[in-house]
């Protein structure tokens, strides 16, 4: 999102109230479905986690009612098939607007440290769920910031009436600030860690993963590829943790968002302008071309890549990495990517045969947690429309 669409979003979060409560573990009424030794993720403590409200949120997620446009709903571009990613190069919002992000998958985004591709601040999903509401730049949802009337298309349902009072028995109607506090719970409740690969690590399942995905372990967490450098941990990325309480200092470093060398344009900004990454708000020239690196949990389902989509497959991103930076011969974006000046040092190139490629491949597709993608808890609630 663009700068305006940030700066709407932090209005209405104070307006609403978000944002204000310290992070603290989550409610008892919530049970999460974790292996063993994972933590529960931090939920914000003017926020709890409920079934209720869970639920509540599930149907706001689904219900097209959310956009103004009246077909459009937060699944549109978050489809549970596909890992909540759409399948699309770029997002495509209720005016028609072409995105410049692709739809960055929300599995297991209660653990993100920073939420979109390129916002140090935007750490809440509370706050998060504003920018597709009220959005301006892109359009998304479409809904116009300071006219409530589509609650009204809401609060005349039947359903609504059973769950808002369910999900807050205090509030007399539904608000905006409930809108976003319960879609944030279902959000927060897409967690998922029962990959084959999980199954092999947590229950020491050793028949759980091909003997190719054994090795392809082996070859990520090698010195010579160092994936596990930006896609390290139980969630396979360096932005996925424990954000710091509301109203903490962020430090001035941040070391979850990376240039790789997709772009190489020349000029003082060597990323297309359309998307410059973290320098679109910062303004710092150290920025250019700074992203998050996404979760690779179920990344076999997720294409196509990168911020903008703009790799098509698997095959696609271990070409780019292993050139060190993506080159492009012809057109607006040509450039060699392995020479940008603001590339991560961990991005170095690297040679696979293809013995070993089929190996890495094996072992990033047994991340796929495929129960995930018909789980009923994360399903479309409403009848077919």
């Amino acid at each position: 999102m663009a700068m305006r669409a940030l700066a709407t979003a932090s209005a209405f979060a104070l307006a609403c109230g978000l944002g204000a409560g310290v992070v603290s573990s989550a409610a008892p009424a919530w049970v999460w479905d974790l292996p063993a030794g994972v933590r529960a993720p931090n939920v914000p403590s003017d926020a709890p986690m409920s079934p209720e409200v869970v639920d509540l949120g599930r149907h706001l997620f689904y219900d097209t009612r959310m956009s103004a446009n009246g077909t459009q709903s937060c699944a549109t571009c978050h489809q549970q098939s596909r890992a909540f990613t759409d399948g699309r190069p770029q997002g495509i919002g209720s005016t028609g607007q072409v995105h410049a992000r692709n739809a960055m998958s929300l599995v297991n985004v209660a653990y993100a440290e920073t939420l979109t591709w390129a916002h140090p601040t935007l750490t809440t999903l509370e706050a998060q769920a504003l920018v597709p509401m009220y959005g301006t730049a892109p359009v998304e949802l479409g809904l116009t910031a300071g006219d409530d009337r589509w609650l009204d298309r809401l609060t005349g349902d039947a359903t609504y009436a059973r769950l808002v009072p369910a999900a807050f028995p205090d509030a007399p109607r539904l608000t905006s600030s409930h809108v976003t506090r319960a879609l944030a719970a279902f959000e927060r409740s897409i967690v998922s860690m029962r990959s084959p690969y999980d199954r092999y690590h947590f229950e020491r399942d050793e028949t759980a993963i091909s003997d190719a995905a054994k090795r392809g372990e082996m070859l990520f967490h090698s010195r010579p590829l160092s994936c596990f450098t930006c896609h390290g941990g139980v969630h396979f990325s360096d932005a996925m943790g424990a954000a710091p309480p509301m109203g903490t200092a962020r430090p001035s470093r941040l070391p979850s968002f990376h240039n790789t060398g997709l772009y190489n344009l020349p000029g003082a900004v060597s990323y297309p302008a359309r998307d410059t990454g973290v320098h679109a708000l910062t303004g710092r020239a150290a920025d250019v071309g700074r992203f998050k690196a996404p979760s690779l949990r179920n990344i076999a389902v997720t294409a196509p890549y990168m911020h903008d989509g703009s790799i098509a497959t698997l095959d696609g991103v271990i070409d780019h990495y292993s050139a060190g930076g993506r080159s492009i011969a012809a057109g607006p974006d040509r450039g060699v990517g392995h020479d940008n000046p603001n590339k991560d040092d961990g991005v170095r190139g690297f040679q696979l045969t293809p013995g070993q490629r089929a190996d890495l491949k094996a072992f990033l597709e047994s991340l796929t947690d495929t129960a995930l993608l018909h789980d009923p808890r994360f399903a479309d609630p409403w009848p077919a429309r």
